[in-house]
């Protein structure tokens, strides 16, 4: 069971880790701009606010990766960093 939950863990850390490209260095490229279904003037006016989430996003996969690394004694760190995703998720909805 250990490995099935690490892996959705890894899935969720990946996926953290794929937003932060998106919105530190794709935020004025035509695939930010296409996933985030924006237009060029909104991207450029609002770079700084987008990359700042993408540093959020990074913190929440590092936190992720660090529970995972740490084996049975990262329980509790992956439950905090996965509860993170959750609040931001349910708030940002």
């Amino acid at each position: 069971m250990t490995l099935l939950t690490d892996s959705m863990v890894a899935l969720v850390a990946l996926l953290h880790l794929y937003f932060l490209v998106l919105e530190m260095f794709l935020w004025e490229k035509p695939l930010g701009l296409r996933t985030f279904g924006i237009k060029p003037e909104f991207a450029k006016a609002s770079r700084s606010l987008a990359a700042n989430q993408g540093l959020y996003n990074g913190f929440l996969a590092a936190g992720l990766m660090w529970g995972i690394a740490e084996g049975a004694h990262g329980d509790s760190i992956k439950i905090f960093f996965l509860l993170c995703v959750v609040i931001a998720g349910i708030f940002g909805g």
